[in-house]
């Protein structure tokens, strides 16, 4: 045991031997990303650089970082193993259904099997559970009924309120906008999740182009290691934060003074 202690750490010391820890943390442990836009506003901010529980959701097919190339370029799958499925209510790094290279990161609002429409900016979920289970886990919510099923209106606002709407976007029939403000009601299918950004006026998500296949899925936000604001100062408050510390009353406060006008970059997680 020793001599294969000791054969690790003068492998480890070696440039081959650091190369191939190194991938391998990143390709299946934890891999750096940031915050270029205000999707995810106030949970997440433009400026967040955080690392990715890699294997939160399973194994993921590995890619050689900034090129984003996978290690088997004669498969197309996303995928190697399964694990965990998103729930409801976490936040959630995947591949841009429409541009695999692309990460983004969005809240899930519904997984398979449970049903949901938007009408003036609202979201209504009915579970999949069914209504009697709705009926006993949101006494605290607003329940509609319709075309005979009940709906929780805007089910995640009271545990996550980093989630919030833009007053001054208002339905002007702009048809590329409509999304925002009316969604017809659709079932969430098999190994699919429905994804949306807490900054609910200002993202791009599955209420233009669909909920998400489970094999895009790369993980979840673990920690912020560093974050800097549009003035170039270290937001010394966030680092080493979870987004779940990031959603406490001080922190959407502050983040709140210092919402900015939606920026937009090619790269990073949007």
């Amino acid at each position: 045991m020793k001599e294969t202690l000791n054969k690790f750490y003068t492998f480890s010391n070696s440039w081959p031997g650091t190369i191939v820890i190194v991938l391998f943390v990143i390709f299946f442990i934890a891999q750096a990303f940031r915050i270029p836009s205000g999707s995810m506003k106030d949970t997440l901010l433009i400026g967040d650089h955080l690392f990715a529980k890699k294997f939160a959701y399973g194994i993921t097919m590995p890619h050689i970082p900034f090129l984003e190339m996978s290690v088997m370029p004669w498969s197309d799958s996303l995928r190697l193993v399964d694990g965990d499925k998103p729930k409801r209510g976490d936040i959630v790094i995947f591949r841009y259904p429409h541009n695999p290279k692309q990460h983004f990161v969005k809240r899930c609002v519904a997984t398979p099997g449970d049903e949901l429409f938007v009408m003036d900016k609202n979201l209504y979920l009915h579970h999949k559970e069914g209504d009697e289970w709705i009926k006993e886990n949101f006494k605290e919510y607003e329940i509609i009924e319709f075309g005979t099923k009940l709906w929780v209106k805007n089910p995640y606002m009271k545990e996550h309120k980093g989630i919030h709407h833009d007053d001054k976007i208002i339905n002007q029939g702009h048809e590329q906008m409509m999304p925002l403000f009316k969604l017809a009601p659709l079932r969430v299918n098999d190994r699919n999740y429905f994804m949306m950004g807490d900054n609910r006026d200002h993202s791009n998500d599955s209420r233009f182009w669909g909920a998400v296949p489970y094999d895009n899925i790369e993980g979840t936000p673990w920690f912020v290691y560093f974050s800097i604001d549009k003035n170039w100062e270290i937001r010394w408050d966030r680092v080493g934060k979870t987004p779940t510390d990031l959603e406490g009353d001080y922190h959407l406060d502050l983040a709140r003074k210092e919402r900015l006008k939606i920026d937009k970059d090619d790269h990073g997680i949007y």
